[in-house]
């Protein structure tokens, strides 16, 4: 009977410590969640979608229809917009710091003041894409892709006080 009564303690005694860890854990996990949480567009058709001001760091567009959607102000840290389709889009005054734009398509996309610092922008296409003001520093970018858009670089970012041509390093 002692046994039987000591097993029943332990086992008591553990579901309460699991009880105890559980509460302790979702309350830790509550007061440390981000203010923003990363979301997942990949592969859907957003065409015209308004994200405008919005705080979507870490967010994921991968191969996204994004044609004539609105970014303008949006915080774009870190987002992943690989092989995406931003043709006509609205990107001004955006942060895509650090973000993924690998093979995106930017065709006569508005990046008028963004930031792209330290993004990787390899195959991406920017045909027609209004580039004045923004910030071009330390983005992978195709030598051919670089040199078309030093054709069309002018103004200083805003944010960064950064000349667009020098963060291209246009001749």
């Amino acid at each position: 009977m002692s046994k039987l009564s000591n097993r029943i303690w332990v086992n008591i005694l553990s579901l309460l410590l699991w009880v105890i860890i559980c509460i302790t854990a979702s309350v830790g996990f509550a007061s440390f969640a981000p203010e923003a949480l990363a979301l997942d567009y990949n592969k859907e058709t957003l065409i015209e979608a308004d994200f405008s001001g919005r705080d979507l760091t870490d967010s994921s567009f991968n191969q996204t229809n994004l044609r004539s959607s609105n970014f303008s102000q949006a915080n774009l840290r870190g987002v992943s917009l690989f092989s995406a389709k931003l043709e006509f889009a609205n990107l001004e005054g955006a942060d895509l710091t650090n973000a993924i734009l690998d093979s995106a398509r930017f065709i006569k996309a508005n990046l008028t003041n963004a930031v792209l610092e330290g993004a990787s922008a390899a195959n991406a296409k920017f045909n027609g894409a209004i580039i004045d003001g923004a910030d071009f520093t330390d983005v992978l970018l195709r030598k051919d892709e670089q040199e078309k858009l030093c054709k069309v670089a002018q103004g200083t970012n805003p944010t960064t006080g950064r000349d667009t041509r020098d963060t291209l390093f246009c001749p």
